[in-house]
């Protein structure tokens, strides 16, 4: 069976619509997340640990889904196809664009890119706190705040080489380098998402945040 379909001008019958509560609530927190780790929170913050800790437990129960939930949310209704996303993008621009049951083609490949980067800053983010919990680093600072540095200085004597300095740089460069381009990589995703509704003459806003019209 095909997994899209054109729509007929004039008629009422909107596509089925894939974004069912989970899917809602993992992509507005993943979208809140970038915009406070990315922009408003200072980083390696106490806030910006704790964003980057809730991501992460988002970011694996999305990808649970995506194996798990209903069809039009699993990763085999908009597989990653390059070719097919660059044909969607010709059809945008001459003004046909088609419907589908699940992401677009260039849809889905935003959606893959945005999730490689988060992997990656979430890893990275992890490889420089050593995996520390938020509570831990909230009582080490707490701990350092008061006088007692023991918490440091063991953190210290764990890499005490110009080898592990050198290999924190590099993990620090990607994480920020991931980092900005998952937010370029954004906000071409809303560009698109704007450009789209236009072609199809209708929200694709409104389901992501109300679900399918009643």
């Amino acid at each position: 069976m095909s997994r899209h379909f054109r729509r007929e001008r004039g008629a009422d019958t909107a596509p089925p619509d894939p974004w069912d509560p989970l899917v809602r609530i993992t992509h507005w927190t993943i979208a809140a997340a970038i915009i406070i780790n990315g922009l408003l929170s200072k980083p390696g913050g106490t806030i910006h640990v704790w964003v980057g800790w809730i991501t992460m437990s988002v970011l694996v129960i999305r990808l649970g889904w995506g194996l798990l939930g209903p069809r039009e949310a699993r990763f085999s209704a908009f597989p990653p196809d390059p070719r097919a996303a660059i044909a969607h993008l010709i059809s945008v621009i001459r003004g046909k664009p088609r419907e589908y049951s699940s992401h677009n083609p260039a849809g889905a490949m935003m959606v893959y890119a945005l999730w490689a980067m988060l992997a990656i800053v979430i890893a990275t983010g992890l490889i420089m706190t050593d995996a520390k919990s938020p509570i831990t680093i909230a009582e080490e600072r707490a701990a350092v705040a008061q006088g007692d540095w023991s918490a440091l200085v063991n953190t210290a004597s764990e890499g005490d080489s110009g080898n592990s300095l050198s290999q924190s740089d590099i993990v620090k460069d990607v994480h920020e380098a991931a980092a900005n381009l998952m937010l370029i990589l954004a906000l071409i995703h809303v560009a698109g998402v704007v450009v789209e509704s236009r072609a199809l003459r209708r929200n694709l806003v409104r389901p992501m945040i109300k679900g399918p019209p009643k």
